[in-house]
């Protein structure tokens, strides 16, 4: 059996770039043939959409390893693809990591889409927590702050001191894997101290799930602006994928209220492959 991908540059930079995200709708599928998938179109993560619901479209999201309970370019991947036909979309979205608001506009495959992720948890980062991942990263003094941030999963957030030390990070991935395995994270994003306007660079490190380095991380990248609100900055504009040739921004807004923060992320997104054909691989495992 063959299956219909659409295939999707999320979190585009200036009309290029971008992290390639397999999207698929309303097809029953094996888990195991959904681990396939990214492979099979070149990209690292795959979200698969359920719109029989018709109070909230259903997401679920995949790498070569297995589901992920979020994903924050899947999300705007499948933001854009549900606002293909009308050109417009806002609605619900179910996710595994909860009920996120998300809306998109566009035409002629261009998009420009956003979701709120929901409660983020924030803490500084024990000794014990952050010093195996520095390790690993190769960097020591370097470092200004480390957080453990939470959205669906844990990730540590690592603030470097410049772009140089950024750029020329070069983490041990065997000892990084580890750590986070043992920590319980799913895995590292290294950023750079924000300009005075919020303009910032960032690298992701997730090989636990099956990614060496992310192109976008949208969900960090939410995270990274809850944090960084409580220094005065409600609105970033991130840069990633430089370092794999892909590059990709993401734009973040932060609004505060009585309780915990508001964080919206999103970023723009070019349908590039509308109906893609994959074959559904043979297995008879879930």
């Amino acid at each position: 059996m063959s299956l219909e991908v659409t295939v999707v540059q999320a979190c585009r930079r200036s009309g290029r770039g971008g992290s390639r995200t397999a999207v698929v709708t309303d097809t029953e599928l094996r888990d195991s043939t959904r681990r396939a998938i990214p492979a099979a179109v070149g990209a690292s993560h795959a979200v698969f959409i359920s719109t029989q619901d018709p109070a909230a479209v259903r997401l679920r999201f995949f790498t070569s390893t297995g589901e992920l309970p979020a994903c924050g370019h899947g999300t705007v991947a499948a933001l854009a693809v549900l606002a293909q036909d009308a050109g417009e979309y806002e609605g619900m979205l179910q996710t595994a990591a909860g009920l996120l608001p998300g809306h998109a506009i566009g035409r002629e495959g261009e998009y420009s889409a956003a979701f709120t992720p929901g409660p983020i948890e924030l803490h500084a980062a024990a000794a014990e927590v952050a010093d195996p991942i520095l390790s690993a990263l190769g960097v020591g003094t370097e470092t200004v702050a480390c957080h453990v941030a939470s959205v669906g999963r844990p990730r540590l957030l690592v603030e470097l001191a410049d772009q140089q030390t950024l750029t020329n990070l070069a983490p041990d991935m065997p000892r990084l894997r580890a750590a986070t395995d043992r920590l319980g994270l799913l895995g590292c994003y290294a950023y750079v101290s924000p300009s005075a306007d919020g303009r910032t660079v960032a690298r992701m490190f997730a090989p636990s799930i099956g990614v060496p380095e992310d192109i976008a991380n949208a969900n960090s990248t939410a995270c990274l602006a809850a944090y960084l609100s409580t220094r005065g900055h409600s609105r970033l504009q991130v840069d990633m994928g430089d370092s794999l040739g892909h590059p990709a921004t993401m734009i973040t807004t932060v609004t505060a209220t009585s309780g915990p923060p508001i964080v919206e992320v999103g970023g723009q997104v070019a349908i590039c492959v509308s109906a893609e054909r994959v074959e559904e691989p043979i297995d008879s495992g879930r």
